[in-house]
């Protein structure tokens, strides 16, 4: 086990993006300290001390490598030996296309692998100063203010910020699988993935009412004025868009035939398995920022729901990010500190696999320099190099946000070609890519 004195590089941040960059630098024979702050300091929206905890969702989204640019990101980063990838792997849990995990289980094995490393110190500590030599910082959205506050020091800059929403959580023995049933929409993968609440016209209408009049916490001073990312909407913030917005959004029938009528339903509600018991289902799309006791009224309204027991409410809190087209270059390094690079939410991008996609390239960025060798970021064809694209450079500094991978990054294919065929296209054109820039 190396010291953590004789570090050749300090990663400050276990999640996602942070055991990931450690993970590709003690891979290439580069020591590391990786100093988390949780074990000696708890955060808003973690439940635990280990590395890689997942709050939001367990969902990693489609694993489809073929028509959908996160699952080629999921494909890139097996290919480049992630850790986060293989731990998920060894976790999943059903739930359609989709890559859901056991959380538990997913980031004890993070955990495991980080800590039996040879090549990685694991140091339970809050850092409040930025590191003078080689640095990586992934401390994500719920950077602790001493340190947030000497990157602001440092960059000159006012850090954005978006609030972030955990939807519940429902104990399975609690579901009347006599109103609600098994499907995945459409019937994909292996057809009976989530739990679905169906509604009536009526009672969806009342339900958005509910919704519009249940009672919301209440903001800190220093949350106010912090707009949604529209990717992790609360659902009392969609309700109020419009009556319709909810069945157009998470609450979508099409693609679901209620077992009693054989029909659509007016609306549904999803639940997608939780952990690898099966016990425990989560609410798709149900962030929220109702009070505790207003969700379990609320949502007890859902057909099937009525007796729900809830191993988890609701919550939100605001994540912050750097503008980074304008602070970071190339390889995630700031301009004005070249030690240090970022990785993670805090740069600006949106979702787990994203988060932990830009850790390994920091990761990889890091050790080719301690190394003495040149790499070059991957091509803006890939799904790594669009993203990493879109932060660097690829958004407009004044009005840069959160974003998920997605084909729009992509460059576009060349030539003439129907619009059926250009997913196809690009992930075949993104396998050739990485090939050769991974060779």
């Amino acid at each position: 086990m190396v010291r953590a004195d004789e570090h050749m590089i300090h990663i400050i941040g276990g999640g996602l993006a942070g055991s990931e960059a450690a993970w590709q630098l003690a891979e290439a024979g580069i020591s590391v300290k990786l100093s988390e702050m949780r074990g000696v300091e708890g955060t808003p929206a973690h439940q635990t001390d280990h590395l890689a905890e997942l709050v939001c969702s367990n969902s990693f989204r489609s694993d489809d490598a073929e028509r959908n640019a996160v699952g080629l990101l999921h494909a890139e980063m097996r290919a480049l030996g992630s850790l986060i990838l293989r731990a998920a792997d060894a976790h999943k849990v059903p739930a359609g296309s989709a890559l859901a995990v056991d959380r538990d289980g997913f980031s004890a094995a993070v955990t495991a692998a980080i800590e039996a490393h040879p090549n990685i110190e694991l140091v339970r500590e809050r850092v409040d100063t930025l590191p003078e030599g080689p640095a990586i910082i992934a401390t994500g959205p719920l950077t602790a203010a001493p340190l947030a506050s000497a990157i602001g020091a440092e960059t000159g800059e006012d850090a954005l910020a978006f609030f972030d929403a955990i939807a519940p959580i429902v104990h399975r023995d609690s579901i009347d699988m006599s109103i609600c049933w098994f499907q995945s929409r459409w019937n994909k993968g292996e057809g009976k993935d989530y739990i679905n609440c169906p509604m009536t016209k009526d009672e969806y209408l009342a339900f958005h009412a509910a919704l519009l009049a249940g009672e919301k916490g209440e903001f800190k001073e220093w949350e106010k004025d912090t707009p949604y990312f529209e990717g992790c909407m609360p659902i009392e913030v969609m309700a109020e868009r419009g009556v319709d917005t909810l069945r157009y959004g998470p609450m979508k029938p099409v693609g679901l035939d209620d077992p009693r009528t054989g029909r659509w339903p007016y609306a549904v509600v999803q639940l997608r398995q939780d952990n690898a018991l099966g016990t425990l289902w989560n609410m798709v799309g149900f962030q929220t920022k109702l009070k505790y006791a207003e969700q379990v009224r609320v949502f007890r309204t859902i057909p099937g729901l009525q007796n729900a027991e809830f191993a988890r409410l609701g919550g939100m809190h605001r994540n912050t990010f750097l503008n980074s087209p304008r602070l970071l270059d190339g390889s995630l390094r700031l301009r004005s500190a070249p030690n240090i690079r970022f990785a993670g939410q805090i740069t600006g991008c949106e979702g787990y696999v994203e988060s932990a996609a830009i850790g390994l390239l920091a990761g990889r960025f890091a050790a080719a320099e301690l190394k003495g060798e040149a790499l070059s970021p991957p091509p803006s064809t890939t799904a790594l190099g669009a993203l990493l694209g879109h932060i660097t450079g690829g958004a407009e500094a004044e009005t840069y946000q959160p974003m998920n991978v997605n084909f729009g990054l992509f460059p576009p294919i060349e030539g003439r070609t129907k619009k059926s065929d250009r997913k196809e296209l690009m992930t075949a054109r993104a396998r050739e890519a990485l090939a050769e820039w991974a060779a």
